[in-house]
């Protein structure tokens, strides 16, 4: 009897766990998903992260050592650290031999894995769906800000969705009730800014902004269906905008984000492009995929298949 291949870098597939994810259960939940995904993808080579900062070389090592797939364990915040740092290597390495990015909902708010269609319930069920999975080229959004670029997979948004992610970035402990409960604060508290906004070059908006929305994925706040309508193939933007309006009318509106019925409130707008300008006369907040940021002059720009993902 032949004795069975040995599996080889590009068989072994690089795991980036992060044990802080779902409000610190991740590791927990790493010990039930582990032999599921041993079983379906075969080899693992596992890396333990505590910080979005050695992402970057712990995927430079695997890729040396001649492995092309990797997928994260955690939330969308390690998204956002694994695309940033892929990104940065797919700039270092030949177009045809870069790696290729799965992820797995193990997040609170597991909003990227909503969007596609992944299962989320259970683990038995996300290993499965992962397992299926094939490359496919997907769109990827830039922030430029002072000439420093920053990426990310899902969404960004700047006003209220700063906010809210100054607001979780406090909490100890996480939930999935965390999200609503942050929003429902943030928009008692926020104070709408005036920003001027331009759409591939033309004025689109110039007043004061509850929210707005720069989507390449559909899904964000845990469930909310803030782009219903966004497709992260077609090389635009889904952009949603939130006109400033009283506390009262966003919140009875905010309960229509959930089954994306909210395009239609006469406090929303809504428009497609492939870059977005923001320019305020004071520092305004934002998030990129659950990640803090801030500015006073920011570009949106579209990457269209700047990544292989698995789908």
């Amino acid at each position: 009897m032949a004795d069975t291949p040995a599996a080889t870098p590009k068989d072994t597939t690089l795991i980036i766990l992060n044990p802080h994810a779902a409000g610190g259960r991740a590791g927990a939940l790493w010990k039930q998903l582990e032999p599921l995904l041993w079983e379906r993808l075969g080899e693992l080579l596992v890396v333990v992260t505590q910080h979005a900062s050695e992402v970057g070389e712990r995927l430079d090592h695997a890729y040396a050592s001649g492995v092309r797939r990797v997928i994260s364990i955690g939330g969308d915040g390690t998204n956002h650290a694994l695309v940033n740092a892929l990104i940065a290597q797919n700039q270092r390495v030949p177009e045809n031999d870069r790696m290729v990015y799965g992820s797995m909902p193990i997040g609170t708010g597991r909003d990227w894995a909503r969007g596609i269609g992944m299962p989320i319930r259970s683990m038995k069920e996300s290993a499965d769906w992962i397992a299926r999975a094939q490359p496919t080229a997907l769109d990827i959004g830039r922030m430029t800000k002072d000439g420093t670029d920053e990426y990310f997979l899902n969404i960004a948004s700047a006003g209220l969705g700063g906010a809210v992610s100054r607001i979780i970035e406090k909490k100890k402990t996480r939930r999935p009730w965390t999200f609503l409960l942050s929003t429902v604060q943030a928009i008692l508290t926020f104070q709408p800014q005036r920003l001027t906004i331009t759409l591939d070059g033309k004025p689109w908006y110039d007043d004061r902004v509850f929210a707005l929305v720069v989507a390449n994925g559909t899904t964000f706040g845990h469930g909310m269906k803030i782009a219903p309508h966004a497709v992260p193939t077609d090389g635009q933007f889904d952009v949603v905008l939130v006109r400033a309006a009283s506390r009262l009318t966003i919140l009875a509106a905010l309960r229509r984000v959930y089954d994306a019925s909210h395009l239609t409130h006469p406090a929303v707008m809504h428009a497609r492009a492939s870059q977005v300008t923001v320019s305020c006369k004071d520092t305004f907040g934002m998030e990129l995929d659950g990640e803090g940021a801030d500015g006073r002059e920011v570009s949106f720009s579209v990457m269209p298949s700047a990544m292989q993902i698995l789908m």
